[in-house]
């Protein structure tokens, strides 16, 4: 059983964009940061990061192209979630920057390192249960997305990284595989929070303007 804690007093409500890879997530914070730019995304992603945090975008690139390439050899698991708790950080951080009332919509990261450093071998580790100490949002936003189109959107396996499939190289049957056990480890990290499911979308601005919609309703 997963135990968690709730949010703490004076903690800014925030909201989480959640879901499988390639569903679409990046391009409805974009779509955020474009049209409602007096909303607050916190990212680990390159194009949400300010300069200051430029960090954060140097160690996720050498995540991907020497911690991944080296898992087992040059670098342990153990190392893997360690670099990969400064984004987790960096996301808990970002939270409190909502203090003065602005919204906060945050990554997937939020839960999804989590559920990959789940599946990629250490269920159970240390680190994951202060991560589930960290602030809880007001509500998730679950984007769904078919896993033909996740395929085809991954170029049949040309762009996955490894932390998007199973085994040394994707086939259909691997990443298929990964992306069933992730969409339920992430539910695993979730399910006592309210969700708004969004089943697959092509129209970004109108999903945008769903998500805004919800969050506008409930902070009033």
């Amino acid at each position: 059983m997963i135990r968690r804690t709730g949010t703490a007093a004076g903690t800014p409500p925030f909201f989480v964009l959640l879901g499988p890879d390639y569903a679409g997530k990046s391009s409805v914070l974009a779509e955020f940061a474009d049209r409602t730019p007096e909303w607050r995304i916190v990212s680990s992603d390159r194009e949400f990061l300010d300069p200051g945090h430029a960090l954060i975008a140097r160690l996720r690139r050498d995540l991907m192209g020497d911690v991944l390439p080296g898992l087992g050899g040059d670098y342990s698991l153990d190392f893997m979630i360690t670099v990969l708790q400064t984004a987790v950080l960096h996301l808990r951080d970002g939270i409190g920057h909502g203090a003065d009332g602005t919204p906060v919509l945050m990554d997937s990261h939020y839960y999804k390192m989590l559920a990959k450093c789940r599946l990629s071998g250490m269920d159970e580790h240390p680190m994951f249960d202060w991560w589930r100490t960290f602030p809880q949002p007001r509500r998730v936003f679950f984007l769904d997305v078919s896993a033909e189109t996740a395929w085809r959107r991954s170029g049949r396996g040309g762009g996955a990284n490894p932390l998007e499939h199973y085994g040394d190289r994707p086939d259909r049957m691997s990443f298929d595989a990964f992306q069933s056990d992730l969409r339920k480890a992430m539910w695993q990290e979730i399910e006592h929070l309210p969700v708004t499911v969004i089943e697959e979308q092509h129209d970004v601005a109108g999903t945008a303007q769903r998500i805004r919609e919800v969050i506008t309703g409930e902070l009033g």
